[in-house]
């Protein structure tokens, strides 16, 4: 009995310890953003505030926070009307409306993943190739340094100018002029920081280690695997991490544009129909699927990191 009881106080213990280390990661935010919140109330409080206060955001988003992943898309079209008739576009455009937020931001996150993964293989690669060789480096850096300056959203004009050239083969494979313009925005944007960071990472590589591959006579491909990629590992996940978020920020301000399903569009909506509460709520959920989407890659960092040593 003595033996039970002292192991269950060690085992309160350790989670009273537990619990206190983390207060002091937890604790300040939820004190910062109680005093934002209030802050906010205070000065949206009156008869015409410039936006509305938490309070009424709460009240008036309530559906969009309990159901985000509702889609109400019970419109029946009869099979004779035509695809582009008037009356299955306004169907569309209702569908749109009556979707929660948690649809519209898998939509824009699905479009996220294509074209980041898009970026990673083609800017790890490419980057490898420049980092590797002096020549190729010396002929490509200052053009990526030209491209990578431009903003985002000025590659989306002459995107949609360049693929209504192939309209008929995009829509072959699913996709119309916008969506593809939409990645292609997201791809050129988070390129950059993953081509760069990867061939400075290749060419950071120890001397010393270039010099025991040439003593042991590694080949290539063991080279690559044992030296090359653990060394360079680091900086190709910095360019990873800020890429995913470049990635985030293009596909939104992309969407505003294009139009479409998709939750910047949902903002660029809200805004015209002249609804605050559910703008606000829109960029909260953005802010924490970008804080998401930069954690995922900082841990599966870390997951390479570990099994590297």
């Amino acid at each position: 009995m003595a033996a039970g009881s002292l192991k269950a106080r060690f085992s309160v213990n350790n989670i009273g310890e537990w619990f206190q280390k983390q207060a002091r990661f937890v604790i300040p935010p939820i004190i910062a953003l109680i005093l934002i919140l209030g802050t906010w109330q205070i000065l949206c409080s009156g008869k015409t505030p410039p936006l509305p206060p938490p309070s009424k955001v709460w009240q008036e988003t309530q559906e969009y926070i309990w159901n985000p992943f509702f889609d109400r898309n019970y419109f029946d079209v009869s099979a004779s009307e035509k695809t582009d008739s008037p009356a299955r576009q306004a169907l569309k455009e209702k569908l749109t409306i009556e979707q929660g937020l948690g649809v519209k931001t898998m939509v824009s996150l699905r479009r996220v993943a294509i074209g980041y993964t898009a970026s990673a293989i083609i800017g790890i690669s490419f980057g490898i190739a420049i980092g590797t060789n002096v020549f190729l480096y010396r002929a490509f850096d200052p053009i990526f340094q030209v491209l990578r300056t431009i903003p985002p959203l000025a590659w989306l004009p002459i995107a949609m100018s360049a693929f209504q050239g192939v309209n008929e083969s995009l829509k072959s494979v699913g996709l119309d002029v916008t969506e593809a313009a939409a990645l292609f925005v997201i791809f050129v944007t988070s390129i950059w920081p993953i081509l760069m960071n990867t061939a400075v990472g290749v060419q950071q590589v120890p001397q010393d280690y270039r010099n025991v591959s040439r003593v042991l006579r590694l080949s290539k491909f063991d080279y690559f695997i044992t030296i090359l990629m653990p060394s360079a590992a680091p900086y190709i996940f910095t360019g990873l991490r800020i890429a995913v978020g470049l990635s985030w920020l293009a596909i939104v301000a992309a969407e505003m544009l294009t139009g479409g399903v998709g939750i910047g569009f949902f903002i660029w909506d809200s805004y015209n129909s002249q609804k605050s509460s559910e703008l606000i709520l829109a960029l909260v959920y953005i802010g924490l699927v970008g804080f998401l989407l930069d954690k995922v890659v900082y841990y599966v960092s870390k997951l390479v990191a570990q099994s590297d040593a």
